[in-house]
């Protein structure tokens, strides 16, 4: 069944590949081998880079950067002035948000300020190598540190450290992981993994 189904499929060359149900306003902005799946729909004016899987329902609006290697499973939510490095993970049903004081655009005395998106636009960073996990909400103006891990269901309303895990709402800090996403026993930065014998020496530190 899954053999055949993929004669359905579109190729776009450098085995990219977008499902002929998603919604990709252009194609140019898909980096090669790369998979879109059905019933996405990605913006124009949004990039998506090279070996990523984006997965059904997931939405990237115009302005968004996804950089290599990034996994954006189902229903994920990517507005613009959203950032994610290269290497991320991105569970099912992550939500993003770029507006601290949202109102309705076309509520009358909101309407100066939605006019300039300086007003209101207030950006987010994914640094590389870290994963959010499912239905994870993440607050606008954040950096999520390289390698850091958020747990399920967690509301993020401040910047993570790289290497830590935080989970609940608001989120807070619980332990440091290794690269390999395993608990480290102490600070990241002396620690050696148990499960992949990685030290503090070599993990990659933070740019």
């Amino acid at each position: 069944m899954i053999a055949r189904s993929r004669r359905f499929l579109s190729s776009y060359g450098d085995c990219t590949m977008i499902h002929p149900l998603a919604l990709v306003d252009d194609v140019n902005a898909i980096g090669p081998d790369t998979n879109v799946w059905a019933f996405a729909h990605i913006m124009s004016g949004a990039t998506v880079g090279n070996h990523c899987n984006i997965g059904d329902h997931a939405f990237i609006e115009s302005g968004a950067v996804v950089g290599d290697y990034v996994t954006v499973k189902n229903h994920v939510l990517i507005w613009e002035g959203i950032t994610i490095d290269d290497n991320v993970f991105l569970g099912p049903g992550v939500v993003f948000t770029n507006d601290r004081f949202p109102r309705s655009p076309r509520m009358m005395i909101a309407q100066h300020r939605y006019s300039d998106r300086a007003n209101w636009l207030v950006k987010t960073r994914v640094h590389r190598g870290s994963s959010i996990g499912a239905s994870a909400t993440l607050c606008p103006g954040i950096e999520i540190g390289c390698f850091s891990m958020v747990g399920a269901g967690s509301v993020v309303t401040k910047n993570v450290l790289p290497y830590s895990l935080v989970m609940g709402s608001p989120a807070r800090h619980v332990h440091y992981v290794c690269s390999c996403g395993q608990k480290l026993t102490a600070d990241y930065r002396t620690s050696t993994c148990c499960h992949c014998g990685e030290t503090g020496q070599e993990r990659v530190m933070p740019s």
